[in-house]
This record gives structure tokens, C-alpha cells and sequence, in this order.
């Protein structure tokens, strides 16, 4: 199966996520996003696979978010998606795609109901947190 995600190596979420993907025994593609963005239509496309508005993707922290005025609940998704493609800083991460399904994997255990292989052992995450192993 292909999995791919959209990381971000500055991110602990990003860097759990990855490491539980491989865990199972997976090795993904990885896209660092903020060198290689999507397009619009691959940003539209994980969208909507992953159940998601454009605004529940948008990531505050961090970003231009407050400066270029996101918080203002008239703008339209396709402004929202403009904002994202101008600055990919805005996509919140990680996105994992699998065949079955796309995840905004935070928490990053997220990533374990789209994978095809279990979590053979306990996960540690960076921060200490512990990820019991699925059968």
C-alpha cells in the first residue's frame, strides 16, 4: 500500500507521525510541504478526502494567520485555500494518504486507522506519551 505524508521535520506531531508509520513496518513517501506544496487541486483533493474545511485545516500557531486576517469568518474556502497555497506555513500537518483514507493526523495515533499494518510494539512519542502496540 502507498502512503504518503505531507511533513514537516520542525514539527514533533509530524515527526511521531512518521516514525509510527514506520513502526508498522512502512516506509512513506515524504513530502516536506513547505519546500514542495501541493497544488490546488491536490490541496482541494485532501480536503475533502480527509472530511475536512479549508478553515479546520488552517494552523494558527506559528503562522501568518492573525496578520493576513484568517480569523475573519466572511472569507470564502477558496480564500482560505489562496492563503494556503500563497503560505503552506498555514496547512496544518501532518497529512497522511493511504488508500484508505486521508488523516490530519493530531494527534499523531491518528495515522494508525488509515494504515494497513497494526503497531506491532508500544509506540514512545517524543514527548514520553506512550502509544499502546494494536494487534
Amino acid at each position: 500500500m502507498s502512503v504518503t505524508i505531507w511533513h514537516n521535520p520542525a514539527c514533533g506531531t509530524s515527526r511521531n507521525t512518521l516514525a509510527l508509520i514506520r513502526a508498522t513496518g512502512i516506509e512513506p513517501r515524504v513530502i516536506d510541504y513547505l519546500g514542495d506544496p501541493p497544488s490546488r487541486a491536490k490541496l482541494e483533493q485532501l480536503i475533502a478526502a480527509a472530511g475536512l474545511t479549508p478553515r479546520a485545516l488552517l494552523r494558527e500557531k506559528g503562522t501568518p494567520y492573525a496578520e493576513l486576517g484568517l480569523a475573519d469568518p466572511g472569507l470564502s474556502d477558496a480564500q482560505l485555500i489562496e492563503a494556503m497555497l500563497a503560505h503552506p506555513i498555514l496547512i496544518n500537518r501532518p497529512l497522511v494518504e493511504t488508500e484508505r483514507g486521508v488523516r490530519l493526523c493530531r494527534p499523531s495515533e491518528r495515522v494508525l486507522d488509515i494504515l494497513p499494518a497494526p503497531l506491532p510494539a508500544n509506540f514512545t512519542k517524543e514527548d514520553g506519551a506512550i502509544v499502546p502496540a494494536r494487534a
